[in-house]
């Protein structure tokens, strides 16, 4: 059985990667606004057609270039969930009053701590028992922090919209799919409720789960395999 090869989040799981809240104010998922703008199928729907096991993901060439191989259906999975990544950890816009100078050297006068969990686990507490030094902190970096991860998500994107089955990376390219990755375990960890490495066990344990539920352990048991072969690949051989 495979095993996930880092720790991720926690939280109940659900069907839903990230929430989001239209114009009514009422919740809807990105997967139903996806489908409003005219997607025929979800990202779960898409993970259907993927065959786990064939001969994707990442590889070391014996010339030293990393290469990843992708078909149509993992191209437009991934797509979709990096840019859902890309709208969930964006920055906001500030306000049309916001001091100039603290906006350009990165202070968000108005950070907060995430009211999601799953966010928190990307933009967690820098001292967990002092909420004044950690509100502090937050203040001057949470702003770089969401503009370095979108910026990650952006090259991904731009990686996957401007290649075929087969994507070079250099190194740049490289380090910033293994931030962006990793980002989407920890989300998707935490909508399945997975804390530690040893959460693993409830893949054999509790085979009696709902649809979208198995799609998104189908979803985060293959972005986890993506990664490790990232992971491989990058290493000196």
């Amino acid at each position: 059985m495979w095993q996930p090869c880092t720790r991720t989040g926690c939280g109940p799981p659900c069907r839903k990667m990230i929430d989001v809240v239209d114009e009514t104010g009422e919740d809807e998922t990105p997967l139903d606004a996806a489908e409003e703008r005219g997607h025929d199928e979800s990202p779960l729907d898409a993970a259907e057609e993927i065959e786990f096991g064939r001969d994707i993901g990442f590889r070391r060439t014996r010339f030293g270039r990393i290469v990843g191989h992708f078909g149509e259906q993992e191209r437009d999975l991934l797509v979709n969930l990096v840019g859902q990544l890309a709208e969930f950890i964006a920055p906001d816009q500030g306000d049309a009053d916001e001091d100039p100078l603290a906006r350009l050297v990165g202070i968000d006068q108005h950070s907060e701590v995430p009211e999601d969990p799953a966010l928190l686990r990307l933009l967690p507490d820098a001292y967990p028992d002092d909420p004044d030094a950690s509100a502090e902190f937050r203040r001057f970096t949470e702003r770089g922090l969401r503009e370095s991860k979108l910026a990650n998500a952006t090259v991904v994107l731009e990686t996957l919209r401007h290649s075929g089955e087969k994507i070079t990376l250099s190194a740049p390219q490289a380090a910033a799919w293994l931030s962006s990755l990793t980002d989407l375990r920890l989300t998707l960890g935490h909508r399945l409720g997975i804390v530690t490495d040893d959460d693993h066990d409830w893949w054999d344990e509790d085979p009696e789960v709902d649809e979208g539920t198995n799609s998104l352990r189908f979803v985060y048991q293959w972005l986890s395999w993506i990664q490790e072969s990232l992971v491989q690949a990058l290493m000196p051989s």
